[in-house]
């Protein structure tokens, strides 16, 4: 087996996780009812554009295909990391909400290991990862520097 093989499974296999990562977690977001307020819709958004930029690079590995999951996975991360952003904040009003007089560090504290889990929003970022992590050196963007 070739080395070009073996990077081209290697390659299908990220981004078939990454894949299976977006559409996972929408599954997962669904099935928690994640649906109540207007801002909750967001991961479900990112997690349909990932899918769709994967699915075109697995058909039609060109550079702009490639170019644009690199910029989406971009926007993904972002929403990420506002998604853990959301999570603590929504914990630490709800620590404040059922004790007001609570210590600023316990405040805090509640809102790391509160009832909205802190690193969920962090799988799509680890699935933008995976899926950018699948386009490094594609064969599709050119010819290689010192090749």
């Amino acid at each position: 087996m070739t080395a070009k093989i073996i990077e081209g499974r290697l390659r299908l296999f990220l981004l078939g996780l990454a894949g299976f990562l977006c559409v996972g977690t929408a599954v997962e977001l669904w099935l928690a009812e994640h649906t109540k307020e207007l801002i909750q819709l967001l991961p479900f958004i990112l997690c349909g554009l990932g899918s769709a930029v994967i699915i075109a690079v697995l058909l039609h590995p060109r550079r702009g295909t490639i170019w644009a999951l690199r910029i989406v996975m971009g926007l993904v991360t972002l929403g990420s990391l506002f998604g853990i952003f959301e999570h603590i904040e929504g914990n630490f009003n709800f620590a404040l909400e059922i004790q007001p007089n609570v210590a600023m560090s316990d405040a805090l504290w509640e809102a790391v290991r509160g009832a909205a889990p802190l690193l969920a929003p962090g799988i799509l970022a680890l699935a933008a990862l995976i899926a950018i992590a699948g386009t490094y050196y594609h064969p599709a963007l050119g010819k290689r520097r010192g090749d």
